[in-house]
């Protein structure tokens, strides 16, 4: 196997014996499969529009494909074998109705693949195909290539997202197969990879705008929100992951069974949703981030859900009390098919529950743009009276590796007359700093989920047109971690917008070439982290 698709792989080149991540070389091997059939499913996509044949049935099929490819999503191989055969099944069908309406026969081994009908061969045949980008030709094309595919992956998961609210755009559709018939093909020069991974971010710019629309018509726009970080006497379910549907279904069919609902993770910022907080027994947040779910699971007695990505290998103390939704697997636990919770609901009324309650404080959610925006009046004042010197964006993806406490530092070495937005699980590493109020504005402001990036877009454009000035001349500036692929999608969206000045960490993508690297810091001068003292200090001396 080689899989560098995220932050920890393998001494920072790529995982070719077991994923990081706990991925096996038969998992890797059918998700890149999987993507190699997707490709031949987007050539025939493209030629059915040329002769007036729709590929509706593909489209969020290949969305959730991708998304079920990205990291800490899915390890399940039965899942992989259901999809790949599925992927080429309408191949095969769309091949049909082009070559009924006119349209030629397309001579490509994306196409022609035929998979075998068990799994070990299936395996085999993944392994013999290799990775989904080229395998040879110039180590820039290579780069960018793999810079697309794993932005592709993050647009495909907003994109899963927005779809399951009933909010779809066609022209992101459009790219997820012009990209995918662009690696198929393998045949454009440098300049257009460049461009095609600008585009990328522009299309999960619209995943994004998409998604919040999304949220806030179905469960209203966030409200700052104090969360409680202990827990309630009784029984409990813990959901983890991003999908708010999930969550309010969950709520809805747990109303009077006297079961407390915590969040974990990325679902914490569903305190501030208004159609969300209106259920009593929506309680608290229940442990951290994802990298530290095995040792917060096992101690949680109750049952747990996980909607989407960050899964990891459960251990024997809760194996039997995890369950998945949607895209999300892993051998051996219960999957969720449809709305229907009663398996998870009958688990957390068999289970003991919390012996006793206990306060353990709260942190506060729920600024997001609407939130912030109003209050732009005072922040504007604020800037303008010298009160508020500078805005840090802290934000991104939390992780195992060492060096993220970079992260915690920055924040808590912060001049007392700036302010820290944040959102995204990186935020667990200083979310319960008190850090006090500048007027009357706290100077953390929990801004929600990965994609709620969107927001804090919003709320730098807001500004700039306050100002007057570009959105690179305001007092903000933007300190990053990744992990995976939805991280590289929105990098890659402030890029589309010509953000600059990015300090990226806690290490640079491995799937970056030197050349790749210079051509990102002459265009938007992205720079690794140094040490949080060095950062602050070159930029608030600037």
């Amino acid at each position: 196997m080689f899989c560098n698709q995220c932050e920890q792989t393998a001494k920072g080149k790529g995982c070719t014996v077991r994923g990081v991540c706990g991925k096996s070389p038969r998992v890797a091997a059918l998700q890149d499969l999987l993507v190699h059939s997707l490709k031949g499913l987007a050539l025939y996509v493209r030629a059915g529009r040329d002769v007036g044949v729709s590929a509706k049935e593909a489209d969020v099929f290949t969305a959730e494909a991708l998304f079920a490819t990205l990291t800490n999503v899915n390890f399940d191989e039965e899942r992989f074998f259901g999809f790949i055969q599925e992927s080429v099944a309408l191949t095969r069908s769309l091949e049909g109705k082009v070559l009924k309406a006119g349209g030629s026969r397309i001579s490509h081994p994306a196409v022609s693949f035929s998979p075998a009908d068990n799994l070990d061969d299936l395996v085999r045949q993944a392994q013999e195909t290799g990775s989904p980008w080229t395998r040879e030709g110039p180590d820039d094309i290579r780069s960018l290539q793999q810079v697309v595919l794993f932005g592709l992956k993050g647009v495909a998961a907003y994109t899963h997202h927005a779809a399951v609210l009933g909010h779809e755009d066609e022209k992101i559709y459009a790219f997820l197969y012009h990209a995918l018939t662009a690696l198929a093909e393998d045949n454009l020069p440098l300049e257009s990879w460049v461009e095609m991974a600008l585009k990328c971010g522009e299309a999960n710019l619209l995943a994004m705008e998409l998604l919040d629309k999304g949220n806030t018509e179905t469960f209203g726009h966030p409200v700052p929100t104090p969360v409680p970080l202990g827990h309630k006497e009784g029984k409990g379910i813990l959901v983890s992951g991003h999908d708010l549907k999930d969550l309010k279904n969950i709520l809805e069919q747990t109303r009077g069974r006297g079961i407390t609902v915590y969040t974990h993770g990325e679902m914490l910022p569903a305190h501030g949703y208004p159609e969300l907080k209106k259920y009593e027994h929506l309680y608290g947040n229940y442990g951290t981030a994802w990298q530290n779910q095995k040792k917060e699971f096992a101690r949680f007695p109750g049952a747990i859900v996980m909607t989407t990505n960050c899964i990891q290998e459960p251990k024997e103390a809760y194996r039997d009390n995890i369950f998945t939704t949607a895209m999300t697997g892993y051998p051996g636990a219960v999957h969720l098919e449809g709305n229907d919770f009663s398996p998870v609901i009958e688990k957390a009324l068999a289970l003991p529950g919390f012996p006793d309650t206990r306060d353990k404080g709260e942190v506060t959610v729920g600024f997001a743009r609407n939130a912030v925006l109003g209050a732009a009046e005072k922040i504007i004042a604020g800037i303008k009276q010298g009160d508020i010197r500078r805005f840090f964006l802290v934000a991104g993806c939390d992780g195992a590796k060492p060096g993220r406490n970079y992260y915690t530092e920055f924040v808590e070495k912060a001049p007392e007359d700036t302010v820290i937005l944040t959102l995204a699980c990186g935020k667990y590493r200083f979310y319960d700093k008190k850090l006090g109020d500048i007027g009357g504005i706290p100077r953390l402001l929990d801004m929600g989920q990965c994609n709620d990036a969107y927001s804090a877009i919003q709320v730098s454009a807001a500004l700039a047109e306050a100002f007057d000035c570009d959105i690179n001349e305001l007092p903000l500036s933007l300190i990053l971690s990744w992990y995976e692929q939805k991280a590289v999608a929105i990098l890659l969206t402030l890029l589309h917008l010509g953000m600059k000045n990015i300090r990226l960490g806690p290490s640079l993508p491995a799937f970056i070439t030197p050349n790749v690297l210079e051509v990102l810091v002459k265009n938007f001068n992205i720079m690794p982290i140094s040490t949080p003292e060095e950062d602050l200090k070159a930029i608030l001396q600037a």
